[in-house]
């Protein structure tokens, strides 16, 4: 059975090829326009023409979630080289930026014909840059010093979950929507940590971290009511005497649960 670490390293390598196949996009454009083209390249350089503009936002999200997850000191730098930090008063070489190429923005010209300053370059500079940010994530596995916790945490959130199913199967609501809410406790604790987000309480809820994360701008509002959601069906099962869980609700916590564990970090 395929680890979370085994998916990483196959989502990384298939990252990886996919930014290749951009990269040799957008220099082979500029080796067709300048007359560098070899004459045995050009057919498939022009085969690929359009191919960074079509897998961008694709890649972009993907390599995001991985960076994000992996290496989270360098995710805000690889969001400003698609986007910038949204502070800019004009447009100019040093603010333009790949979101403005791929919508289509383009550098002025001055009186003489040139341009003020050259787009191209500045993203082809910029997704070269992002690629190398999403190479040092190759480094975090190969090297010694990667903290391997959250991806064990994952593998045992998984068992876990399993576990919560099988519970479900045998007709223990109860006691299957308490292990997952246990899951997403220890899940909201680990992405407090993640980003930095502290209370002061000994034994903080799913309530407590979900406000927290929410008022630290982790979570948007409809995620928020969604985990507001997910912590009520696991009251239901540990706290409320009055009636008992449905097996809908339980199976919807255990989605909800799982689902979470693979997109909040």
């Amino acid at each position: 059975m395929p680890t979370n670490l085994d998916r990483y390293k196959t989502d990384l390598d298939s990252l990886a090829k996919l930014g290749e196949k951009m990269q040799l996009d957008l220099n082979g454009r500029h080796l067709v326009e300048t007359g560098k083209a070899k004459p045995e390249t050009k057919k498939l350089l022009e085969e690929l023409k359009g191919t960074f503009e079509r897998e961008y936002q694709n890649w972009y999200t993907q390599a995001g979630a991985l960076i994000r997850q992996l290496i989270p000191d360098r995710i805000v730098e690889f969001q400003e080289l698609y986007k910038g930090d949204g502070k800019r008063k004009a447009t100019t070489s040093q603010t333009y930026h790949i979101q403005d190429w791929l919508n289509g923005v383009r550098s002025g010209t001055q009186y003489t014909g040139e341009k003020y300053y050259d787009d191209f370059a500045i993203v082809t500079m910029r997704f070269s840059t992002q690629m190398a940010i999403l190479q040092a994530v190759r480094t975090r596995f190969e090297s010694s010093l990667h903290d391997i916790q959250q991806l064990v945490q994952a593998d045992l959130f998984d068992s876990e979950l399993d576990a919560s199913r099988e519970l479900l199967k045998s007709g223990f609501l109860r006691a299957a929507g308490a292990v997952a809410g246990v899951v997403l406790e220890k899940h909201l604790a680990q992405v407090a940590t993640n980003h930095a987000v502290s209370t002061r309480k000994a034994h903080p809820t799913i309530s407590d971290f979900n406000d927290l994360l929410k008022a630290g701008a982790v979570l948007d509002v409809p995620a928020w009511r969604n985990i507001q959601r997910l912590g009520d069906l696991r009251n239901l099962c540990d706290h409320n005497k009055h009636r008992d869980p449905t097996k809908d609700e339980i199976e919807e916590l255990i989605s909800g649960v799982e689902k979470l564990t693979k997109t909040l970090f």
